[in-house]
């Protein structure tokens, strides 16, 4: 059996969440679990955490569908909202709760006849210029959806465009176009995702939805205190394959890009792009091997990767490899520190963690 595999720590989850919900605890945090909850597993994940938290969020329907076939009961906020007016009634259905950022929204909404009323999350454009209503025409909507029988429970929301950043002028902006409109409008308010819930109290409003940091990654410019508390939750591993000697000026790998300045050792590791390694990694990217750093040589393959054990003396077949995450002797390596080397985000390794690597949990205790 090849030996690729993210090892997923359902406890490490549990206490990431715990950490969100100590940051803010005047605030009820939903967990967000969009995009195969970052790749480590919607389902697995939503059921080690249902019975801590108060709702999920989500993306899309196929998402929050997703979540009740796997028996999820918890209310689930569609956070990009409904795509077209077809979706409604599997809305009304299921019992999600919606995110409104457009007119056509709300009007497909006003037309439709839920057998409850839906629960409502209006967006608001405070300054990302992505989804959402200007704050002067998110007053007339949010009066329109208070007066209509088809909506439940009304809130805010907002994303910040900034608030992983150490320079907090914009985010400062932002926040008072939001708190002048809830003022307006006594409106209970969700806008704080993972950073804003880690570094800024003052967006902690009546919902915070923390999303990366449940997962391990600290998404700060600069860590603090609390982030130094975030346990990773995936532990990408494999093993070592093959073990090559070179001599000092041989290649390795495509375009021979690495030469050894040595005489060398180098480990062949099952892993690659073809699993979701990110081939960008440049040369000296860190893995560790039995525990122990050392760094990437050559260029990432589909199914390989090569590294630089010359160092690590009890390096052989079968050896230990950390991709990022925890080792077994409990030496850990960030993602964050990974996708640096990558030049991205570990938002797109976690995420893209393909299919074919099998996700393997541990239970979390009771």
């Amino acid at each position: 059996m090849r030996p690729l595999a993210a090892h997923i720590d359902l406890d490490a989850l549990r206490h990431n969440y715990q950490l969100a919900c100590r940051c803010a605890p005047q605030s009820r945090s939903l967990a967000v679990i969009k995009a195969n909850a970052y790749g480590h597993g919607a389902v697995a994940c939503a059921q080690a955490l249902e019975s801590q938290v108060p709702a999920f969020g989500v993306a899309c329907i196929e998402e929050a569908l997703a979540l009740r076939e796997g028996g999820i009961t918890k209310p689930v906020v569609l956070l990009e909202g409904f795509f077209s007016a077809e979706e409604l009634p599997l809305v009304d259905q299921h019992r999600f709760w919606v995110a409104v950022h457009s007119a056509w929204q709300v009007e497909a909404l006003l037309a439709f006849s839920p057998r409850q009323p839906i629960p409502v999350w209006l967006k608001v454009d405070s300054g990302m210029h992505r989804l959402g209503f200007e704050p002067e025409a998110a007053a007339s909507v949010w009066q329109r959806l208070s007066r209509a029988p088809q909506v439940g429970a009304l809130h805010l929301m907002s994303h910040f465009a900034t608030a992983d950043a150490r320079d907090g002028r914009y985010f400062d902006q932002q926040m008072a176009r939001l708190k002048a409109l809830a003022s307006t409008l006594d409106a209970p308010l969700c806008l704080a995702n993972s950073p804003a819930t880690l570094a800024w109290p003052a967006a902690h409003g009546d919902w915070n939805r923390p999303g990366i940091m449940l997962y391990g990654s600290d998404p700060l410019e600069i860590a603090n205190d609390v982030t130094r508390e975030l346990r990773p939750v995936m532990s990408l591993r494999s093993e070592i394959i093959a073990l090559r000697e070179l001599e000092e000026g041989e290649p390795v790998g495509y375009g021979g890009r690495w030469r050894a300045p040595r005489r060398s050792r180098i480990a062949v590791v099952a892993a690659g792009y073809g699993d979701g390694y990110d081939r960008h990694a440049v040369d000296g990217t860190p893995v560790l091997v039995n525990g122990q750093r050392c760094a990437i040589a050559g260029k990432v393959s589909m199914d390989m990767l090569t590294v630089d054990v010359t160092d690590i003396a009890d390096a052989e077949i079968g050896s230990e490899v950390v991709l990022w995450g925890t080792a077994r002797n409990g030496a850990v390596l960030s993602v964050d520190e990974v996708a640096r080397y990558c030049d991205t985000i570990s938002y797109t390794l976690l995420t893209g963690v393909l299919p074919r690597v099998p996700r393997r949990y541990q239970a979390p205790s009771v």
